[in-house]
């Protein structure tokens, strides 16, 4: 197996476990946006154009396969596909809580039982890995690792204990790659998009500037990307602050003023917010809280990623979901199917990180996307094996006089 700076060693036989990580089975997924355009909603599984241009090597049918592995704070996530003309297939998918990060803000340290949790989901998705015999792998870490003095220590105790070798990445490098796996989203008439991908432990903001001249061999979204922060706050460490059971008005409030004054620091604020004084940016929001909003929105009965993944609400919308949530009590957020016991406790703190935002720079319409790093990954992946590749054939020549 390839490897894209991370990978699968050699495994006893896989365990098996059938764990849905929120896409059906055969979904597909827009592949990068190329000058502006891209491709979204559903795709067929296979189009080429008249002349069969559009390839992938090494596809035997319905490969090669790809994964991304995202490890967080909070999640433990798995994508695996197979490159599409005009995207990808995910074949595979994985989700699961694991809190890794849990005590990280209080003891600088990841925790015996975090990382025991972790790693059995880790084993769960070496033998998704193994048994799909995946081509090439890109398996992060982000805030969790970076923060705790033993990080290093635990990624080598899952590469002993499992096979798998993760990588440690930055925070520009994941808030890049938030962007690569959200472009298809993106509104191409805006003039620019907040991005903001709420996590466990840290939060990135990016904005992209639709408006920027760039060099047009450089087609990627993320070279459109004028300003990014990573915000040392997440919904676990802002949970572990003020709590997140019995949250009244006043402590939610103190939780939005400690965010918003982190976000002071973004660079080019001043210039951010006369661009979304004009009235011409939307917002973009990766996250399980503004999923969570979107599926509250549409009185879901289960959550479905393919009716939230795209939808579009408006300011007052998103004001009055997060008044709803936030004025829940803790059973109620439970009882609801678009929180659940999982996150009963940790949605709370994603609305404040939320609520900042749009108060410091208030948008008429957010898109939520369920997606995110992963699809970053693969995109990025695939794009770097040419999977997308088009042959350009120009005009024949003609031998002999003319």
């Amino acid at each position: 197996m390839a490897t894209g700076g991370a990978g699968v060693a050699p495994q006893p036989p896989p365990v098996s476990a059938a764990v849905d990580g929120g896409y059906p089975d055969g979904a597909i997924h827009g592949g990068p946006t190329v000058n502006g355009a891209s491709a979204q909603g559903p795709q067929p599984a296979v189009r080429t154009n008249a002349d069969g241009q559009h390839r992938y090597r090494n596809s035997g049918g319905n490969g090669p396969y790809y994964a991304a592995l995202d490890l967080g704070t909070n999640n433990c996530r798995l994508l695996v596909a197979a490159p599409r003309s005009r995207g990808f297939r995910v074949v595979d998918a994985f989700s699961r809580i694991v809190r890794l990060g849990e005590g990280v803000s209080a003891t600088g340290l990841l925790a015996e039982e975090a990382m025991a949790r972790s790693i059995a989901a880790l084993r769960i998705c070496g033998a998704k890995l193994r048994d799909r015999e995946v081509h090439r792998a890109r398996l992060i870490a982000t805030e969790a690792c970076r923060a705790a003095a033993n990080g290093a220590e635990f990624v080598e105790r899952v590469r002993t204990e499992t096979g798998l070798e993760l990588e440690i990445v930055s925070q520009d490098v994941e808030a890049r790659l938030a962007v690569a796996g959200c472009a298809s989203l993106v509104d191409q008439q805006a003039e620019g998009v907040i991005l903001f991908d709420i996590g466990g432990g840290s939060s990135e903001l990016v904005w992209i500037d639709l408006r920027a001249q760039v060099d047009p061999r450089r087609r990627r979204m993320a070279d459109r990307i004028r300003a990014w922060k990573s915000l040392p706050v997440g919904v676990v460490t802002l949970t572990e602050r003020y709590g997140g059971v019995d949250v009244t008005n006043d402590l939610f409030e103190r939780m939005v003023a400690d965010v918003d004054a982190m976000l002071e620091t973004f660079p080019q604020s001043a210039a951010l917010s006369a661009a979304v004084a004009r009235g011409a940016m939307h917002m973009l929001g990766t996250s399980g809280t503004v999923t969570t909003l979107a599926g509250v929105h549409l009185g879901l009965k289960r959550y479905d990623r393919r009716l939230v993944d795209g939808v579009w609400l408006t300011d007052d919308q998103v004001g009055e979901l997060n008044h709803r949530v936030v004025t829940m009590n803790y059973d109620e957020r439970v009882a609801d199917p678009c929180i659940g016991r999982e996150r009963a406790d940790l949605v709370i703190s994603g609305c404040a990180i939320l609520e900042a935002v749009r108060r410091r720079w208030p948008c008429a319409r957010l898109r939520v996307a369920d997606r995110g790093l992963r699809e970053g990954v693969l995109v990025e992946m695939m794009a770097q094996d040419g999977v997308w590749r088009t042959r350009r054939r120009g005009p024949r020549r003609r031998h002999g006089r003319t």
